[in-house]
C-alpha cells in the first residue's frame, strides 16, 4: 500500500533553491489554476538534494490580510498536495515547485484540490511525449 505521508524530503526548504525558482529567465514554466499559480523548475544534475518533488507554498499577506486565513489556505494546499501528487507521474524528473495564492479572498478545499490537479498535470505533461495524432488506417496491402 502506498503512503499519503508527506515526508520532510518533500517540502522545499532550501533559501537557494528557492530564489532560484524566482530569477528571471531561471523558472522552466508557470502554471495558472486559479486560485493557485505555480512556478517550477527542474532541478540541475548535480544537485544533492533529495531525487524527489519538492514543494513549497506562499500565501501573500497581500492578499489575505489575517494569519489565520493564510495559515488555512496553506493547510488546504498541503493536504491537497499530499493527496494529489501522484498526478506529478512517476517518469518525470525531480522539480522544485512554488504554489503562490492569488485570490483576494478565501476559497474552499476543492478549488483548490482542483487546482492542485490541473497544476501538476500541466507539469507532467511537460514531461511526457505528445502523442501523435491518430491517422486513418488503410488496409494492408497483400
Amino acid at each position: 500500500m502506498k503512503t499519503l505521508r508527506l515526508y520532510k524530503r518533500e517540502k522545499l526548504c532550501s533559501l537557494t533553491a528557492i530564489e532560484r525558482l524566482f530569477v528571471p529567465g531561471n523558472a522552466t514554466g508557470t502554471v495558472m489554476a486559479y486560485p493557485w499559480r505555480a512556478v517550477w523548475c527542474v532541478r540541475k544534475d548535480g544537485d544533492r538534494r533529495p531525487q524527489v518533488t519538492q514543494f513549497v507554498i506562499s500565501v501573500p499577506k497581500r492578499r489575505l490580510r489575517h494569519a489565520v486565513d493564510r495559515v488555512r489556505m496553506r493547510r488546504l494546499m498541503r493536504e491537497a498536495y499530499r493527496l494529489n501528487r501522484e498526478y506529478a507521474g512517476e517518469d518525470t524528473p525531480p522539480v522544485d515547485i512554488a504554489f503562490i495564492y492569488v485570490a483576494p479572498k478565501l476559497t474552499d478545499y476543492k478549488s483548490a484540490e482542483h487546482s492542485v490537479r490541473k497544476i501538476l498535470t500541466r507539469i507532467n505533461r511537460y514531461f511526457s511525449p505528445q502523442q501523435a495524432e491518430p491517422t486513418e488506417q488503410t488496409a494492408p496491402e497483400v
